[in-house]
């Protein structure tokens, strides 16, 4: 936008994922001190895949029914959005339950935490009763999982794809591919979506993992989906069939040679771990006797509205290296952005603004349009390198007119999505994943599409534009109530020009500090530190 289910127990990792923002800083700086020839290309494809569709026959299944009854004039979906976490992963939960012909899921992470192996499991059991399930994950956080995804694989309805693999799987040899084939293996699908019979899709801004549907022990994030049903549904399946039937998407099982017999059955002790850990945070679990009625109630509270997916199109691999301009998504939105006449509400974990969307929020601001941005804070942001460099560009953020807020990670807000009171609690971290744009209350996007480089120019995304007033009137309700003072801080200018962070800006000589507030001395150096390094494209 410019201006163990079947996971295995000892495979489970209880931190979460490893990101690529995270290692972006680490491949760009070997990769330029090291241009070496390719190492290892894109692992070969022994015979061309048969093209895939998905299923299309939604009407016939119980949650076809159940999308039938709401009675959707022809044209307009119906779309409810998912706010906190627990709502997030029982939505999810209940619409495996309910499945009966096709689950299409597509992620960019998905953790081997309690969350991730309760969902897997369940996709497990629905495969057990016949329905087809297709998982593809993008490969960067896939490493030192293959034999868990094999075993998925291995069930006679599960098809397991990677996106963009590393040809070598572990360790070094990673390493070197990556040097070897950098402007490739850049290249990532940040998409997520979760497809259901045809019938149903979740699309947002959430992976899978405990950190997003409120169940991790040190951090949890403010993050937003939506549940769509309706016409919408359709161009989603459209889209994930497209990435499916990629070149740049590969079976599970040509890229390993593990061999998911030796690895025994999904381990059910695990499962039923996770699933008492689950209930105690979040209540009772759907089943398959009552699913179909939490999807009735969830299905009826939702608005009928226009919506429109926006999303980019699976790199190819002769074209992979082409970054320099913005993917088709971004444009859509830069589209939509023209738009605007009175105000811009921006809610995006990442904030790293390029120099035509820094002169497109300028152009806004001259024309009296308001422009309000919320991100994450050095406190909360999980990623120290990519807050470098979201700072390397603050001033010009704030001098391009942009009122400038960052989550506390201590914000109240915490203790009204979750349940977990003690979640919200020192030493736990409350920090923001959410990607939304709010146009003149009323339009809005959700989806995975951060407003930094690196979506704009290298990550596949995927979001929902909802032209609805009173969608858009409740998210805008939101990000301004995270806004306020006991959730965030806003970045301003003191009388000498330089940064202060207020917690109560509209009060004189309020409190504020010229310092990013609650961070030590050694985190700030280190961000100042990846500050140095002009690799915000990267982020």
């Amino acid at each position: 936008m410019s201006i163990s289910g079947p996971i295995p127990a000892q495979c489970a990792r209880t931190g979460h994922a490893v990101r690529l923002h995270g290692q972006a800083v680490r491949w760009c700086v070997v990769a330029l001190l090291a241009l070496l020839p390719g190492c290892a290309r894109l692992p070969a494809q022994p015979a061309p895949l048969a093209l895939q569709t998905h299923f299309t026959a939604g009407a016939a299944t119980t949650l076809g029914q159940l999308v039938a009854t709401q009675g959707l004039p022809e044209g307009l979906s119906g779309v409810r959005v998912l706010d906190t976490g627990r709502d997030a992963f029982l939505e999810r939960a209940a619409l495996i339950e309910t499945a009966e012909r096709a689950i299409d899921l597509q992620y960019y992470i998905w953790n081997s935490d309690v969350t991730g192996i309760y969902l897997a499991h369940r996709l497990y059991a629905a495969a057990g009763r016949g329905v087809h399930v297709r998982l593809l994950l993008d490969d960067v956080n896939v490493a030192g999982r293959d034999a868990a995804l094999a075993l998925l694989d291995s069930h006679p309805n599960i098809e397991v794809r990677v996106y963009n693999p590393f040809a070598r799987r572990h360790g070094a040899g990673r390493v070197l591919n990556l040097l070897g084939d950098f402007k490739r293996l850049n290249r990532r699908m940040h998409v997520k979506t979760f497809t259901v019979d045809d019938s149903v899709t979740i699309i947002g801004g959430r992976n899978i993992g405990d950190e997003y549907f409120d169940a991790h022990a040190h951090l949890n994030f403010r993050d937003r989906d939506v549940v769509a049903i309706g016409p919408v549904v359709e161009t989603t399946a459209q889209m994930f069939d497209d990435f499916w039937n990629a070149a740049l998407s590969r079976p599970i099982a040509a890229l390993t040679d593990t061999q998911p017999g030796a690895m025994g059955k999904p381990d059910s002790a695990a499962f039923e771990r996770a699933a008492h850990t689950i209930e105690a945070l979040h209540g009772a679990l759907p089943q398959r006797s009552d699913a179909p009625q939490r999807l009735r109630t969830s299905f009826a509270g939702m608005t009928q509205a226009q919506a429109t997916l926006v999303h980019d199109r699976p790199a190819a691999p002769e074209t992979v290296a082409a970054t320099m301009l913005p993917q088709a998504g971004s444009s859509a939105l830069d589209a939509i952005a023209a738009t605007v006449r009175k105000e811009l509400l921006i809610e995006s974990a990442y904030l790293v603004l390029d120099d035509t969307t820094l002169e497109g929020v300028a152009w806004l601001h001259a024309q009296g349009i308001q422009v309000r941005a919320l991100t994450n804070s050095l406190a909360s942001n999980d990623v120290t390198p990519n807050h470098a460099a979201y700072a390397r560009r603050r001033e010009r953020i704030l001098d391009s007119g942009v009122e400038l807020h960052e989550l506390r990670p201590d914000a109240a807000s915490c203790r009204e999505l979750i349940m977990n009171a003690g979640a919200c609690l020192p030493p736990h971290v409350f920090a923001l994943h959410a990607k939304t744009y709010v146009l003149d209350r009323q339009t809005v996007y959700v989806g995975s599409l951060n407003l930094n480089m690196r979506s704009r120019y290298l990550n596949a995304e995927s979001g929902l534009v909802i032209d609805s007033p009173e969608m858009a009137a409740g998210i805008a309700q939101a990000i301004e109530h995270n806004m306020k003072p006991a959730n965030s801080w806003q970045v301003a200018r003191d009388e000498h020009g330089n940064l202060v962070w207020r917690s109560d800006a509209s009060a004189p000589g309020g409190a504020q500090s010229d310092t990013e507030p609650a961070t030590s001395w050694s985190r700030r150096l280190s961000s100042e530190f990846f500050a140095l390094w002009p690799l915000e494209k990267y982020l």
